[in-house]
């Protein structure tokens, strides 16, 4: 049962991590309406970014943990108002041509300059530190930090979302981005201003990874993936269900794992096709058409 009861913990500590993948996709599609392939090759270049800010400059994590997401929401609005704001329509398939192709630029980009070799950001003891929460349970110091600036990262867009001006102004644009220009609302900025939280929290996420393992260019697909399965279990456009839903992932792949090492993933995408199937909207859709 010990050994049950830290699986569990661990699961729920790498929740944490699986929001903030699945962060910045669920803000790009619930405002943009746009399916971004690249998301999680995004992740991936903020992570090197982190990586060259904390180890080839030596300042070290927190301000990677600053940096990263600055440079990357730069990034990020520079992409949405130079290229991707052309893509924004009916049609589905040009966005997702375009980022597919952005997500090879990208890899090999990263291929180019840092070669396949893999990379981590070191953090000293904290990484293998542990908190105890019962006799004979306990978690990973720097997994539950993860789960904090997890909270911490949804909390803080809920309240953008919901209790800021230019939160109801991202979401008017995503209910009806033609009405909301024809009041006057500048759509190509606020898409851009959307792409670049997106972007920002994909840098924060790839920090945090950074830490938690190592990672090489080519490590995104998986974490798009991960993120794309996070945001279907807990609700396309939900951001707290966001959090619920890396959480649920992650207990469902401790639990595969507890019953066969070789089912740990395994648990974790008959967890997403579940809910994909007897729930379409997700866990806390909320209502949403």
């Amino acid at each position: 049962m010990t050994e049950f009861l830290n699986l569990l913990a661990q699961g729920a500590t790498i929740g944490g991590l699986y929001a903030l993948f699945a962060a910045g996709l669920s803000i790009v599609f619930g405002i943009l309406r746009l399916v971004n392939l690249a998301h999680g090759d995004m992740i991936i270049l903020g992570a090197f970014t982190g990586h060259v800010v904390a180890t080839a400059m030596g300042l070290g994590f927190i301000p990677a943990l600053i940096i990263a997401p600055l440079l990357m929401g730069a990034f990020g609005y520079a992409l949405q108002r130079l290229l991707l704001n052309r893509l924004i329509g009916k049609d589905i398939l040009p966005p997702l041509l375009v980022t597919f192709g952005l997500s090879m630029m990208i890899q090999n980009a990263l291929l180019l300059v840092f070669t396949a070799d893999t990379q981590k950001i070191a953090l000293g003891g904290i990484e293998t530190a542990s908190v105890p929460l019962l006799p004979g349970v306990a978690v990973g110091s720097y997994a539950l930090i993860v789960l904090a600036v997890a909270v911490v990262v949804i909390g803080g867009l809920h309240l953008l979302l919901m209790r800021t001006a230019l939160g109801r102004t991202f979401r008017a644009t995503a209910d009806d981005a033609e009405t909301a220009r024809q009041l006057g609302v500048r759509t190509p900025h606020v898409f851009g201003l959307a792409t670049a939280l997106a972007l920002a929290a994909c840098g924060i996420a790839g920090v945090m990874l950074a830490v938690w393992t190592s990672f090489t260019p080519l490590a995104g697909s998986t974490r798009l993936l991960i993120a794309f399965e996070v945001i279907v279990i807990g609700g396309i456009g939900s951001i707290w269900g966001t959090l619920l839903g890396g959480i649920l992932l992650g207990l469902a792949q401790a639990i595969g794992g507890w019953i066969n090492p070789e089912w740990q993933m395994l648990a974790g995408h008959i967890a997403f096709l579940a809910v994909l199937v007897l729930m379409p909207g997700g866990l806390f859709a909320q209502g949403r058409r």
